[in-house]
Parts: structure tokens; C-alpha cells; sequence
């Protein structure tokens, strides 16, 4: 039986400004009732969902956060080869986002994505790509084996286009950093009790619960409800549209339920010491 009672999955945003329609929190409770949205009076934004992990979601909760929590490292030794202040650790790559963002809004990371020295390593808008950005950018060990199950990553270095995820990646680790000592984050911290915060690719969960690859999103309740049905959850109520930052978190809490319980993916063959401190792994990805 799993430690965990509650189940939750975040849809997150690098969007600019006080609120992020990008963002979407679902819950459910171990058994088989439906995921439900959160949804606060005037929407979400990144600090009301910081304030949401630390102070208001229900205890023994696994919380999926669909973000990346870290950088490229393995594949060069180091996150900013060249940098003299390139971090040795992911807590330290959180601690140096933090400081140099300190000044930016709402949980921003606009400072550090024009740094002179991190710019180097990032594509920005303006088919602006630092002189250390290769190719489609850097991957992760865990992205590289996100490939190898047939997904699409993008790389975390990668700041432009629709399907980026840079930009939620950098402010989500405002978020992890000031997470520290208040929740465990897997695989940074060991924990055998209380709650955790994971990270998830949300094409993983929707994959789980019957969706083709290249198709994960879901519009519509019907399909939602699908996909609800085939990860043993009771459905929702209602019919028509949906928008897919809703459906990602409640498919994706619905999955948590099932695949808390599965040691293989707490334990994939590939995932280091040295990435445990580093880079970080996405939960699901064998």
C-alpha cells in the first residue's frame, strides 16, 4: 500500500506576469474518486501556488510538478562549462537562480535568461542562441531515456517556441529552491514518510491512460473521461471542452495514484548518485 493519502499534479508556467493561466493544480485521494481542480478566487499564480505546497496541500501527499527541476550536467561535467560560477549541484543551481533573479516578479527568471554569462548557453527569442547552444540544445540523462520511450523532450536550454518548457523549468527552480527544509524533492532528498514533490511529464501520464503518442492532449470531458476510466478513476462530471493545462493535471493525478506503487520507477536502472544530486530524474521514466 502506498504511504501517500492525496495525489497531486501541478501544470506549471513560465509565463510573465501576476497570474498564469498555464497553471493548474488537480487533487484526489487514494482510492478511485476523480481528480478535482483547485482553483483559488483570482487564479493561480506561481507564489499562490508556493504558498498552496507549503502551507495548504493536505498531508502525505505526492505532488507531480510538470516542470524541469534542473539543467543539463552529465553530458559536459558541468551545467555552464566556462562559467566560473557554474554551480556543482542542483540546490546550488537553484541557490544561483534565486540570487540573480531576487529582483524579478512574481517568481520570474527573466534576469538569469539574460545574464551575460548564462545567455551564452540558452536559445532565446530573436533566434538568439548563445554561442554554447548546439543543435535542439542539451538533454538531461532522464530526458535522453524520455526519447528512448518514444516522447519528444525539449531541452531545458531551449527558451523559444510553443513547446519549450526553459522558461517554466528556470522559475519552477525559484519554487524548488524555496522549497528547501519544508518539502523533500526526489531524487535531491531521501524521504520514507510524509510527503513529496516529484517531477512528471505529463505525455508520460496521458500515454499511461491510453493516449497515442504525438496526441497526449486532451479537449474534451469525453476524452477525459477516457482516460480517467483507463487508469481505474471514477470520471467527471459535465461535457464539452476543456483546456489541456486542466486535463494534463487531472490525468496526470490520476496516474500518480496508480504508479506510486510501482518500485521500478523509483528505482530506474540509470538514475546515479551523481544525477541524484545533479540533474534530477522525471517519476515514470524507466
Amino acid at each position: 500500500m502506498s504511504r501517500f493519502r492525496h495525489f497531486a499534479a501541478i501544470d506549471w508556467s513560465g509565463a510573465v506576469g501576476a497570474r498564469q493561466r498555464g497553471i493548474a493544480v488537480a487533487l484526489c485521494s487514494a482510492g478511485a474518486h476523480a481528480p478535482t481542480l483547485i482553483v483559488p478566487e483570482g487564479g493561480w499564480s506561481r507564489t499562490r501556488a508556493l504558498d498552496w505546497l507549503r502551507k495548504e496541500m493536505p498531508a502525505d501527499t505526492l505532488v507531480g510538478l510538470d516542470l524541469g527541476p534542473s539543467l543539463p550536467f552529465v553530458d559536459r561535467g558541468a551545467f555552464f562549462p566556462g562559467w566560473s560560477e557554474t554551480p556543482p549541484d542542483a540546490r546550488a543551481l537553484w541557490a544561483l537562480i534565486e540570487r540573480i533573479c531576487a529582483h524579478d516578479p512574481h517568481l520570474a527568471a527573466s534576469s538569469f535568461v539574460d545574464h551575460p554569462e548564462a545567455a551564452h548557453h540558452f536559445r532565446r527569442h530573436g533566434n538568439r542562441k548563445g554561442k554554447y547552444f548546439e543543435g535542439r540544445g542539451r538533454l538531461r540523462v532522464t530526458e535522453e531515456a524520455q526519447r528512448l520511450q518514444g516522447l519528444n523532450p525539449y531541452s531545458n536550454l531551449n527558451l523559444v517556441g510553443a513547446a519549450q518548457v526553459g522558461k517554466s523549468s528556470l522559475t519552477g527552480m525559484r519554487v524548488l529552491h524555496r522549497l528547501s527544509g519544508t518539502l523533500p524533492i526526489w531524487p535531491f532528498d531521501e524521504s520514507r514518510a510524509g510527503s513529496l514533490v516529484v517531477e512528471i511529464y505529463t505525455s508520460v501520464a496521458a500515454l499511461a491512460a491510453g493516449r497515442r503518442k504525438g496526441r497526449t492532449k486532451i479537449k474534451s470531458i469525453a476524452e477525459l473521461n477516457t482516460a480517467l476510466a483507463t487508469l481505474g478513476s471514477a470520471t467527471v462530471a459535465g461535457d464539452g471542452v476543456i483546456d489541456d493545462h486542466s486535463s494534463d493535471a487531472i490525468v496526470s493525478a490520476a496516474w500518480l495514484r496508480v504508479a506510486a506503487d510501482r518500485p521500478e520507477l523509483w528505482q530506474p536502472p540509470a538514475l546515479t548518485a551523481q544525477l541524484a544530486r545533479t540533474e534530477g530524474w522525471t517519476f515514470g521514466v524507466t
